[in-house]
């Protein structure tokens, strides 16, 4: 791996693992708050990158999976159930199930139609999670309790959850790495370069597809997950499309088919909002500009711009 990529790998994670130091010397426990969240989205995009970077499909459907795993921890929550060992596999398994529901139907197609029946199946399950005026409806739920693992995890200190969240970003980051180096990843990109190449080599590419959307879908409910414990609440907002779009606009702001892009794309995206909109309510209309840079001059995301720079230099 070449030189600068590993110094800015090492770098960003450092200074992840250094926010709960920094926040406790500044005394800034919502520094704690932020970066939990840029590191739940990033684990988001992270999942989002392997059906749209490294498999070419563009799914405008993921924060249903979201939901999902949010809703799991919630609805349980409810009902007086916040043992973690309960939730947290329930909530994987709904969206395996969930992804592979609206994947046996999705993957057949490809392009705008793919696009259009994520999105169709991302907004039934919104209107779905609306309706549930038991469990908040519109106005969302707070939970009365985290999920509880273990007197070694406890997720009520804010150190823990933070480290926890951290904790699950590097897995997944390592998981991405085997899986695209996989059998599986391989036949997958080769899908994505041609497909009708791959069936006449005697790849079941649907089969293929499906399995690589379900494992996205199940990555992206962790994501909810964490959230829901992360902020104590839980909204149908987070099956949204916009949220789907925020996901979509992390991969490619960091960098489609990279491992490490889609955190740096979260991470560009969550302070930049952080910082703008303490000016301005319309900080949206800055971000229209930048993502216009950003195609124009780094078409392969901000991670792709540091990787040209690279070869860029002298040796």
């Amino acid at each position: 791996m070449p030189r600068l990529r590993i110094v800015i790998i090492a770098a960003v994670l450092c200074a992840f693992a250094a926010v709960p130091i920094i926040a406790s010397a500044f005394t800034q426990p919502h520094y704690l708050t932020v970066f939990g969240r840029v590191l739940i989205f990033a684990i988001g995009a992270v999942s989002l990158n392997l059906v749209l970077g490294h498999g070419g499909l563009v799914s405008f459907g993921h924060a249903a999976f979201m939901g999902i795993g949010a809703y799991a921890v919630g609805i349980l929550n409810a009902y007086g159930i916040d043992d973690g060992w309960v939730q947290w596999p329930l909530g994987i398994t709904a969206a395996g199930v969930a992804g592979l529901a609206i994947g046996s139907i999705s993957v057949r197609l490809s392009g705008i139609y793919f696009i259009m029946i994520t999105l169709a199946f991302a907004q039934l399950l919104y209107f779905l999670a609306s309706g549930l005026t038991a469990f908040g409806g519109d106005d969302g739920m707070t939970l009365s309790s985290r999920s509880m693992f273990s007197s070694l995890i406890d997720l009520n200190n804010q150190v823990v959850i933070y480290y926890t969240i951290f904790a699950v970003l590097l897995l997944f980051l390592a998981l991405q790495h085997r899986l695209v180096n996989s059998r599986l990843g391989l036949v997958i990109a080769g899908i994505r370069s041609n497909e009708v190449r791959m069936q006449a080599l005697g790849y079941p590419t649907y089969r293929y597809k499906l399995i690589a959307f379900v494992i996205s879908a199940m990555m992206c409910s962790v994501s909810g997950l964490l959230l829901a414990n992360l902020t104590d609440f839980v909204t149908a907002q987070y099956l949204t499309w916009g949220r789907s779009g925020e996901l979509l606009i992390m991969v490619l702001l960091g960098g489609m088919a990279s491992t490490f892009g889609p955190v740096v794309g979260a991470t560009a995206l969550l302070l930049f909002e952080e910082v703008a909109s303490a000016y301005t309510d319309h900080w949206q209309l800055f971000l229209g500009p930048l993502l216009l840079l950003v195609v124009i001059y780094a078409q392969d995301g901000i991670w792709g711009w540091l990787l040209a720079y690279e070869k860029r230099r002298p040796r």
